[in-house]
């Protein structure tokens, strides 16, 4: 691969207001849009690590632009351009304060759940006897509240209506739009022979009072993929799955004791780390899309940025 390009760690473009976010810094341009720029943090156990990592916020982007293109017939969306590699313009709406995460597969955080003894996560009862990885007889639906500090909390359908976090019916809409965007995802990955195992939605209503698809969607920071190729004997031998998720971050972090809980100190990524997560976040945008990465190497992100935003 060419010598990486500086990370664009954080921006300041003076657009209106902002709002710094775990990777996204969001600019309110007061007229209904939003510049969302993608930039390279990276975040894991609900913390932003101290290194980013080059090129991932160009990833991030084509890989929304492009899943939310290929699902923009199932759910509409806020994408409005894409006016730089890094730079999503989108319609300002009101978010919803729960995420939708989508699960097809026993994995990650619901794993170590199970794996604990847990049977009921968020309210959908698992069987006895799963093992890591395997496929669950049903796509569920395991929503979180959106912490702005700290982690994010597990919560069930009836909790969130308890709770007032949600009118009923946006719920019930949300919940449709979430599954069948799970659906269109599983074939946009088997295309290209991987499996959408886990993900996450977010939702906003627009001004125009429409439920639009917000953030990201099918991207290596809300997704977790496998390759099929494989999948089913390694999940014989008890072996872990060859995949294409941030999941590998999150086990590096755990390897070198950090799992986001009180008092653990974050590691630093060494440098030959952050370039293996470099390229595995191209790998994972090749590999979905099927299409050639093309970077943008300027040494001035934020520069670039700026030009290519003038004018809006």
């Amino acid at each position: 691969m060419t010598a990486l390009p500086p990370p664009l760690s954080h921006t300041d473009l003076g657009l209106g207001d902002r709002y710094r976010g775990k990777v996204r810094d969001t600019y309110d341009l007061g007229d209904g849009r939003l510049v969302l720029v993608t930039t390279d943090r990276i975040s894991a156990f609900d913390h932003v690590l101290g290194q980013a990592i080059p090129l991932k916020g160009q990833v991030l982007n084509a890989v929304a632009q492009y899943s939310f293109e290929r699902t923009a017939d199932v759910a509409p969306n806020h994408l409005l351009s894409v006016p730089d590699p890094n730079v999503t313009v989108g319609v300002r709406c009101q978010p919803l304060p729960i995420e939708f995460v989508v699960r097809g597969y026993l994995a990650g955080h619901a794993w170590r759940m199970y794996n604990n003894g847990e049977r009921l996560l968020c309210g959908e009862p698992l069987a006895e006897g799963l093992r890591e990885s395997e496929r669950l007889p049903t796509p569920i639906l395991t929503p979180a509240t959106k912490a702005v500090e700290g982690h994010d909390e597990d919560v069930s359908k009836a909790e969130i209506l308890g709770r007032g976090l949600v009118a009923p019916e946006v719920l019930d809409q949300a919940t449709k739009l979430a599954l069948a965007l799970f659906e269109r995802g599983t074939e946009v990955a088997a295309e290209q022979g991987l499996i959408l195992v886990d993900t996450k939605y977010e939702f906003g209503v627009a001004p125009d009072g429409r439920l639009l698809v917000i953030d990201e969607v099918h991207t290596p920071d809300s997704s977790r993929y496998y390759y099929a190729d494989g999948y089913e004997q390694r999940l014989a031998a008890g072996q872990p799955q060859r995949q294409l998720s941030k999941e590998f971050v999150r086990e590096w972090l755990m390897a070198h004791g950090f799992q986001g809980l009180d008092g653990q100190p974050l590691p630093d990524l060494p440098p030959e780390f952050v370039a293996e997560v470099s390229a595995r976040y191209v790998e994972l945008y090749e590999t979905l899309t099927g299409r050639t990465f093309e970077p943008d190497l300027s040494p001035e992100p934020e520069v670039r940025i700026r030009r290519a935003l003038a004018g809006l």
